[in-house]
């Protein structure tokens, strides 16, 4: 298992079923696995051509395209590091990004994106566009380089090479930056592949963008090494109108999503059904806690099992997950049983819980990452009894199922987005008339979790909650833009003078007559 690549199990995907389809764009084209791995080997060589040696970091930042596909993989092709990064940063959040991986190269859609533009001339990064005219083209690059396909032929990717980087948000400090190799990437595939039963005769349509690893990971690349089928929607991002007629059309036998596009999926359904659904094996969701009755209703709505999992960036992905009904029972209001890997509830002094008592999941395996990037300390948190520390509260029933209790970081968990209420605060205090602010998560019917936050403004000046949200929007990704912004001249501190963003929360939304306080997890 140690000798695991991902580009290995592409390659073998791609000798096993070479004629089969492998990748659509929705009434655009199709490829078949073997067109597909002659593009990537192909683009992989114009990298090469454009000086990309092994270990340097190539930044992407693309819509859901054929494009961003091809380029991810074939930067990791040439034993190189991939950071694909969301089109929707802000000037500034792409140069945190792009400086914090150390990227030698972005490449972007040939339509451009001017945020990214910027930060990379700031940053005096080379910048490349990338496209792909249909099915019997090949990539272009910009830059024009001159392919030779003889180098990418004498590449041999190792299983310890460093192929995607990406950040998760931590709760005191800016986004932790994950390096996960060909080993942790592969082990996770076939985790998915293994727990599914994917098959080449299996289809699925991407809703989830592909710069995360639950759309990555769960949806594209396991398909893939599998010689199943996947399909990108011609809008290059999920559309609950396009949703269903894609799934006929392409034949799906399942679909992978984060609870939020679950309801949008089921709300569609109870407003405007289609005539016909199709016949599928399962569907997944992770990212977020799915609420039973959601479970429910998606079972009813679709005719098909509806398997909750747990995953996180630094296990490449799939941890847990509720199994195939010919596999065992699906308990609603569990993440299921651990995945190709150990896992154990830990209590604060390392000790493995028994079944039924609370404590932090950890876990260990090939698919964990080795450590964050230049971060000791996150490090010495993480990694501790020899186990991977996941921050999370949960138990073991005694069949083995794992139930999440509650998180013990500060993470807000927007519809599966983890958002770091210190990035939030940052941008806010950033503001020249705000003295004090505080970030915070409460409980919302559509996405699980929504940001708040609190404002004080500076002695004097008078502000409002449009201006405040005016800001956020000019400086910060949509997603992380607070919903609700309370202006006031106190928050509530400790004894200690220290202020805890639970207690805030409770605080500002008691004074809501018509919200419903929350209560935080264990």
């Amino acid at each position: 298992m140690e000798t695991v690549t991902l580009t290995g199990l592409l390659h073998k995907a791609a000798a096993e079923f070479p004629t089969r389809r492998a990748l659509s764009v929705s009434g655009k084209f199709d490829l078949t696995h073997a067109q597909l791995q002659h593009i990537i080997d192909h683009a992989a060589s114009l990298l090469i051509a454009s000086g990309i040696h092994p270990g340097d970091v190539v930044a992407l930042t693309f819509p859901n395209t054929v494009e961003l596909v091809i380029m991810f993989l074939a930067v990791i092709r040439c034993r190189a590091t991939a950071a694909p990064l969301n089109s929707a940063y802000t000037a500034e959040e792409f140069e945190f990004y792009l400086s914090d991986s150390e990227s030698k190269l972005l490449l972007i859609p040939a339509e451009g994106i001017k945020p990214a533009e910027a930060a990379a001339s700031k940053l005096n990064i080379p910048l490349v566009f990338a496209a792909l005219q249909d099915e019997n083209s090949k990539i272009t690059l910009s830059s024009n380089p001159e392919s030779n396909i003889d180098s990418v032929n004498q590449l041999v990717n190792d299983p310890a090479d460093v192929s995607l980087f990406l950040h998760t948000s931590g709760t005191t400090s800016r986004p932790k930056g994950v390096p996960l190799t060909q080993l942790n990437l592969g082990t996770s595939v076939l985790n998915i592949k293994s727990v599914y039963e994917l098959t080449e005769s299996d289809s699925t349509v991407i809703v989830l963008p592909l710069f995360h690893v639950h759309g990555l990971l769960a949806g594209l690349l396991s398909s893939l090494v599998s010689g199943a089928a996947v399909t990108l929607p011609a809008a290059s991002r999920f559309s609950a109108s396009t949703f269903w007629t894609d799934m006929i059309k392409y034949s799906a036998t399942w679909y992978t999503a984060v609870p939020t596009i679950h309801q949008i999926i089921l709300d569609r359904h109870e407003s405007k059904p289609e005539p016909e659904y199709p016949k599928l094996r399962f569907i997944r969701s992770c990212s977020a806690s799915l609420a039973p009755i959601i479970l429910e209703r998606l079972e009813a709505a679709f005719g098909a099992p509806v398997l909750e999992a747990y995953a996180m960036t630094e296990a490449s992905h799939l941890m847990a997950s509720n199994p195939l009904p010919n596999n065992g029972p699906n308990k609603a209001g569990s993440v299921g049983k651990p995945v190709g890997q150990e896992m154990a509830i830990l209590n604060e002094q390392g000790e493995i819980q028994p079944p039924n008592a609370n404590g932090e999941v950890c876990i260990r395996g090939l698919n964990v990452t080795k450590g964050y990037k230049n971060n000791p300390e996150a490090n010495k948190l993480a990694f501790q009894f020899g186990w991977f520390h996941t921050g999370d509260v949960g138990f073991f029933d005694p069949d083995g199922y794992l139930h999440l209790v509650g998180r013990i970081k500060e993470l807000i968990n927007r519809g599966g987005e983890k958002i770091s209420p210190i990035e939030v605060d940052t941008v806010l205090l950033a503001h020249p008339d705000v003295a004090q602010a505080v970030a915070f998560g409460v409980p919302d019917e559509k996405y699980g979790e929504e940001i708040n936050c609190a404002v004080i403004p500076r002695a004097g000046v008078s502000l409002d909650e449009a201006e405040i949200t005016k800001y956020c929007k000019k400086n910060i990704a949509s997603f992380k833009v607070p919903k609700k912004v309370f202006i006031t001249d106190s928050v509530p501190k400790t004894a200690t003078g220290k202020i805890q963003r639970r207690i805030v929360a409770e605080h500002f939304l008691a004074q809501m007559s018509a919200a419903k306080v929350p209560k935080f997890g264990a």
